[in-house]
């Protein structure tokens, strides 16, 4: 939320039968909050399902290290409770005209954790180094190519990291060159990869820099304690350094690792745990506690249709069969059954508000296009007819490439029954491999039909869109649209400069209709996470992209 994450990592998440290509997603049990019954202590005991893969910013490619990151370091800006960049180290920016040059004012009372101060140095240092083909970043070529000047053709070591659009012009004024104009760019600032290092301090640590608390300087609100890279248990403290200390109310977060969903909501049950994620089984039993809730994600699943190996689905009315012919409400409220909602497009709900000038109804992108693929299964026949008599043939066959894990196999077999029952005439192969396996055939484009997923790295449209671009790292299914190409390119180039916003929106809205009338994907749900949270934990943020949960503004109501 690209490469990887969406910029882009491909990850095995959920049901472990889904590409998901996300920085910001993975295992999700972080919020999962204890109350130690030291209200006034303002001490919260959280689990996660596994340990902190890495704290080094240059590294981190998965949400349980930029969760952690996220906690203990700041960037020029954080998310605030609207998913809006907020001052942090930045104060203020400038843009030029063509929007290619950004200046920003530091704060001159950030410190770092030993007492230095947090520099504009800092900046340029982390940057060159998450980009230096040295260090073997995957998330800074991800996310610094194709927007900070120079970045590619370091990353490709064709230029020195000292050439990397990015210069302190003094302590307190960072100035930016990008490779084009990027309209998102204020919102990656709030990404992990982008955080400051203090130069003197991770050279003087070498090879165990980040690999354990005691090798790590924070400029966050809070400090990691306890950790090392093998820890099942953990403490974040608050950083009484931090430059807005004052507006941190937690003195503690305690971790520890508990994979199992039920020994969770047990612990949650006996009141040593405010929060606890449900999975489907647990969803019934819960539903009506007081206590039950659920939240979205900008996590979109759905079915990728090979345009390349079966001649089948080279036709755009098999296609739009496909897409209209399995139950997906069925899908999500009885398969998945944990607040995940069908999907009838590619952008997500809750995403992507609508810049200002757009003449339309509605706050979001969603609002504008509505829903442009349902489940039909009349119309699912129409369509099926035409493509057999088109292909010549009465009857279709084609492999499903899907996940080994129990839940995925459940729901597998689920769309694999309706794709049969509804449309007369279709022969499914049902291929289960484990995850690895699935990830290299995805890659080389072995399959007919899978399911995949994504999530966003950055607040934006393109963020999805861009995934199907011709010949994109991504695309892997053979789709291409010289219309699609071109409306993408536009909003990706002419109209990313200032100003042009609403006409920018306007080329991604024309885009995915586009997507939708050549049926080139079939949209299955949008992940939801259903919780039980104590009325205790007050203001938590969930954040679509970055950090899964922001505990800044937090605190443990008496």
């Amino acid at each position: 939320m690209g490469r990887f994450f969406r910029t882009f990592v491909l990850m095995m998440i959920g049901f472990g039968v889904i590409l998901f290509i996300s920085a910001c997603t993975g295992d999700e049990e972080e919020g999962n909050q204890e109350s130690s019954g030291e209200e006034a202590d303002q001490v919260l005991n959280l689990i996660r399902k596994s340990q902190i893969p890495s704290m080094d910013s240059s590294l981190a490619t998965d949400e349980i290290s930029f969760q952690f990151l996220g906690a203990t370091m700041e960037g020029l800006y954080r998310l605030d409770e609207n998913a809006k960049p907020i001052e942090a180290i930045a104060t203020d920016h400038e843009v030029s005209d063509d929007g290619m040059q950004w200046t920003f004012d530091l704060r001159e009372d950030a410190e770092w954790s030993n007492g230095d101060p947090v520099t504009a140095e800092d900046f340029v240092y982390a940057w060159q180094r998450a980009i230096d083909p040295a260090t073997g970043s995957e998330y800074g070529p991800y996310m610094m190519e194709g927007v900070i000047k120079n970045a590619e053709a370091i990353s490709n070591g064709e230029k020195d990291v000292e050439e990397l659009g990015i210069t302190a012009k003094d302590d307190h004024t960072l100035i930016v060159e990008l490779a084009k104009p990027v309209p998102y760019f204020e919102s990656l600032m709030t990404f992990g990869t982008f955080l400051p290092l203090n130069k003197e301090f991770v050279e003087e640590q070498g090879d165990d820099y980040a690999r354990s608390s005691d090798n790590l300087l924070y400029n966050g609100p809070f400090v990691l304690e306890n950790w090392e890279s093998t820890s099942d248990s953990w403490n974040l403290a608050k950083n009484d350094s931090y430059w807005d200390a004052g507006e941190v109310e937690l003195d503690k977060l305690t971790y520890r690792v508990v994979k199992d969903t039920q020994t969770a909501v047990d612990l949650y049950e006996s009141g040593k745990v405010d929060r606890a994620e449900l999975t489907s089984d647990l969803v019934d039993q819960y539903s009506t506690h007081e206590d039950y809730s659920t939240r979205s994600k900008p996590v979109l699943y759905y079915l990728k249709m090979n345009q390349t190996r079966n001649e089948a689905l080279a036709n755009k009315n098999i296609r739009a069969a496909i897409s209209r012919a399995f139950d997906k409400d069925a899908l999500a409220n009885e398969i998945l059954n944990d607040g995940s909602i069908a999907a009838n497009a590619l952008v997500p709900q809750d995403f992507a508000p609508l810049p200002e000038g757009m003449d339309v109804e509605g706050e979001e992108f969603r609002d504008v296009n509505g829903d442009l693929v349902k489940y039909d299964v009349e119309k699912a026949q129409e369509y099926w007819e035409k493509g057999l008599e088109e292909l010549g043939k009465d009857s279709i066959e084609l492999e499903f490439l899907g996940g080994d894990t129990e839940t995925s196999k459940i729901m597998q077999e689920f769309l694999v029954n309706q794709l049969e029952s509804n449309l007369d005439g279709l022969d499914l192969t049902l291929k289960q491999v484990p995850g690895e396996q699935k990830l290299e055939l995805d890659a080389n484009m072995d399959y007919d039909i899978t399911l995949s997923g994504w999530g966003p790295d950055y607040l934006d449209p393109y963020s999805f869109l861009g995934l199907f671009e011709t010949g994109g790292a991504y695309n892997k299914m053979g789709y291409s649209n010289e219309k699609y190409d071109e409306l993408l390119a536009e909003a990706q180039n002419e109209l990313a400069t200032p100003g042009k916003e609403a006409e920018r929106y306007r080329n991604f809205i024309k885009a995915e209709k586009i997507l939708f009338e050549d049926a080139a994907i079939a949209p299955v749900y949008q992940e939801y996470v259903s919780l039980l949270v104590s009325e205790k934990v007050q203001g938590v943020i969930a954040n679509p992209i970055g950090p899964t949960y922001e505990y800044k503004w937090a605190e443990v109501a008496e």
